[in-house]
């Protein structure tokens, strides 16, 4: 086997790890311990170090290790237990100083009168995203000078896709995680206007790090982690399969208004087959699925079945499944004589066609994603 298809099958197989241990659960919900598998006990510090390489890359390293560590202990594994300790007290820290810039940030706008939400980063808690995003209806030209003033931050490089997605990055100094900030559009070609105007409206507040934070709806979270995976980036990390998970046993999925925002929106589709692939992926290590409603199952065009792990991410096909969601988006928004959303959409395939070229001949789609 090539050096290469042995690092890809090692790598799936400490995937498989992590969902077991973040998706098994009791019948009361709680998480079950589980005896100390020969991945652990046996694992070098190579093995160990790309552990916590994975976790990284799908947001589950707080987590994922410190139920490894519980394991390790009850093994009298020390000596890797003090490996994942080192590992979890770092992550730790990175995550205190992004939470306390984060809500200084969140600060400087509410003293502005702009009104700001936090999307997807403090979704995973107690992990944390690798960036900072937020959503505001206020202009770009004032999120600039505000961040520019009150931060000293440098605006990063605008690619076609932020321009067209309204999106601006920042970099501040003493932060490593880049600020991303969405202003009066979501998707990636900024296609959706209402839906994300009303995310201010119904954020909910919750306590992070001990700070309050504005934060999106259960609603808005799961239409916003659709957006992200289903229509943009083809995969899901592990934490979206555990966050939406956990949110729907929750009980705080509200269906009937998640289903007339994400038509109105023209993505109940892809917030259906989004919710199916979480549901289907949890039965694989839970035993049963997640118990969704009839109104979600029968909506989904395709469900966890066609989901495949490659590059340390779960995949979901482009052709012909993702891009019929696609088709059926802009459909959607042609029917409603959406003309403006309509013909941002429509660039998409332009986009893509760019990027996939730029990635051929430079070894980068930067500037154009």
């Amino acid at each position: 086997m090539l050096k290469s298809q042995r690092s890809r099958v090692a790598n799936e197989s400490l995937m498989v790890l992590l969902s077991r241990l973040l998706l098994a659960r009791s019948e009361a919900g709680r998480a079950v311990v589980l005896p100390a598998p020969i991945e652990l006990s046996g694992m070098s510090r190579e093995d160990f170090d790309t552990l916590v390489s994975l976790a990284k890359a799908n947001h589950v390293v707080v987590r994922g290790l410190e139920l490894i560590s519980g394991i390790l202990l009850a093994a009298h594994e020390r000596g890797r237990a003090e490996w994942v300790a080192a590992a979890v007290e770092a992550e730790r820290a990175r995550i205190a100083n992004a939470v306390e810039r984060l809500g200084a940030i969140c600060s400087a706008f509410d003293r502005e009168g702009l009104d700001v939400t936090v999307i997807k980063s403090l979704d995973h808690w107690p992990d944390l995203g690798s960036d900072l995003d937020l959503y505001t209806n206020a202009s770009g030209a004032r999120i600039c000078e505000l961040m520019r003033r009150r931060f000293g931050a440098k605006i990063l490089p605008r690619s076609w896709g932020d321009r067209l997605a309204c999106k601006w990055n920042f970099e501040l100094p003493g932060l490593p995680e880049p600020v991303e900030v969405h202003a009066g559009r979501l998707g990636q070609t900024g296609e959706h206007v209402g839906f994300a105007s009303r995310i201010p409206s119904r954020a909910r507040v919750v306590e992070r790090g001990g700070r309050g934070f504005r934060v999106a709806s259960p609603t808005d979270r799961l239409m916003i982690s659709t957006l992200q995976r289903m229509y943009r980036h083809f995969y899901f990390r592990l934490c979206d399969i555990v966050d939406s998970a956990d949110l729907i046993a929750s009980g705080a999925v509200d269906y009937n208004d998640l289903q007339r925002t994400a038509r109105e929106a023209g993505i109940w589709e892809g917030v259906a087959t989004y919710l199916v692939i979480v549901s289907d992926y949890v039965r694989q290590y839970r035993g049963r699925d997640l118990g969704l409603p009839a109104m979600v199952t029968r909506s989904a065009r395709f469900g966890g079945s066609l989901v495949y792990f490659s590059g340390d991410f779960l995949r979901i096909p482009i052709l012909p499944q993702s891009a019929g969601l696609y088709r059926m988006q802009l459909a959607g928004l042609l029917r409603r004589r959406e003309l403006h959303s309509s013909a941002r959409l429509g660039l998409l395939p332009w986009l893509a066609t760019a990027a996939a070229v730029g990635q051929k001949i430079t070894g980068s789609d930067k500037g154009i994603w």
